[in-house]
């Protein structure tokens, strides 16, 4: 069956109470409505479903207009939300195609949220006009994934920041009381990512973060970073990976670990 990720403005009734929505009209227009009619050929009498904030909408298309289609509820089903720990990956920009295929990945193994950062070996070092036409673009990989897996909720793509104001907010989250934990990838890492994930599991956060560098590795001045914000280095093994081998790796080691494959 088909999915589409519509944006909460489609709806006409409470979404607060999903059960109570059977019956009620879903517009699809603009980039939406090109997708599915003028891509995906839907049209009056077609059935499929709808995602957004934890539900999933079965409709059927009762009409259409030049820039509008308008479907009906007819089935209504509950997606289970992501399982806590909440898994986050904060990702030195690689180059951008590999930064589009990590996403997609990580969409489909649910990571929460992935956060790109500017390092002193990322891709790009600081914002550009580069980085800002292309965030339509992974956006809208993100949404594809999300159609094609079933999740219920976006992954949320954080605007890019530098490493060491990301690592500041993240130590003030935590003198704070917020439940977080963490780890980053390194070549030379000292333990092993298992024995790291144990160590975090003891301590029942309520999220994840992993570190992964870009194509150039994290320098040593941003180990250091990391070491005083109190996050340990992990090896993945003798064989440097690629940046979406590591990050599929250790978003799976994790997620085992943890628990969070049920």
């Amino acid at each position: 069956m088909r999915r589409y990720w519509l944006e909460n403005d489609s709806f006409r009734g409470d979404l607060s109470s999903p059960d109570s929505m059977i019956g009620t009209e879903v517009r699809i227009e603009g980039d939406s409505l090109h997708h599915i009619r003028d891509v995906c050929r839907q049209t009056i009498g077609d059935h499929f479903e709808v995602l957004i904030d934890g539900s999933a909408f079965f409709v059927e298309v009762v009409s259409e207009k030049k820039r509008e289609l308008t479907a009906v509820i007819r089935e209504v089903r509950a997606i289970d939300p992501l399982p806590t720990p909440r898994v986050r990956v904060a990702l030195a920009i690689p180059r951008f195609n590999v930064l589009e295929s990590v996403l997609e990945k990580l969409v489909e193994m649910g990571v929460e949220t992935v956060q790109p950062l500017f390092s002193d070996n990322s891709f790009i070092r600081t914002a550009t006009e580069t980085w800002s036409a292309k965030e339509p673009r992974f956006q809208k990989i993100i949404q594809s994934a999300t159609q094609q897996c079933g999740r219920g909720e976006k992954m949320h793509l954080a605007p890019a920041t530098r490493l060491n104001e990301f690592l500041a907010h993240l130590t003030t989250e935590i003198n704070q009381g917020d439940k977080v934990a963490g780890l980053f990838a390194y070549e030379i890492g000292t333990e092993p990512v298992r024995d790291l994930v144990t160590a975090i599991s003891k301590q029942k956060p309520d999220g994840v973060w992993i570190f992964v560098g870009g194509e150039g590795g994290f320098s040593q001045a941003e180990v250091r970073a990391f070491e005083m914000c109190g996050f340990k280095s992990a090896t993945l093994g003798r064989q440097v990976l690629r940046v979406e081998t590591a990050c599929v790796a250790l978003v799976s080691i994790l997620k085992y670990e943890l628990g969070l494959m049920r």
